[in-house]
């Protein structure tokens, strides 16, 4: 197939990768290198397009010493420790997907803000 030449253009800072029979691609080494890539990659759908991102630690990894800490004062530990952790882990992590979800609709305009004192109440 031709390539005309407002498709050159576009493909300027693009390259063409093969995808296998197993659907797997091969990410073209100064991409990878120059996003410093992993071993995983985060993978959407956006506006009928495939988009592939470098895998950013989640918020709650930040926060993995406190629960531990936290759930040790509990007294739990060993396998109780691993699973309680796991637990608190993925609420930690819905919590704040689900505060990232709000934002969102903060700024569409489609909820309102909350105020300092909505969250904790007035100082008085």
């Amino acid at each position: 197939m031709a390539i005309g030449p407002l498709e050159r253009d576009h493909l300027k800072d693009s390259k063409i990768i093969r995808v296998s029979r197993k659907r797997q691609i091969t990410i073209p080494l100064e991409y990878f290198e120059n996003l410093d890539l992993g071993t995983e990659v985060e993978c959407s759908l956006e506006n009928g397009s495939i988009v592939i991102r470098p895998l950013r630690r989640h918020v709650s990894d930040e926060f993995s010493v406190d629960i531990l800490k936290d759930l040790v004062a509990k007294g739990f530990s060993g396998d109780g420790l691993i699973r309680q952790f796991e637990i608190e882990q993925a609420n930690f992590r819905g919590a704040v997907r689900r505060m990232a979800e709000d934002v969102d609709k903060i700024a569409e305009g489609s909820i309102p803000s909350a105020t300092f004192a909505d969250i904790f109440g007035s100082e008085n």
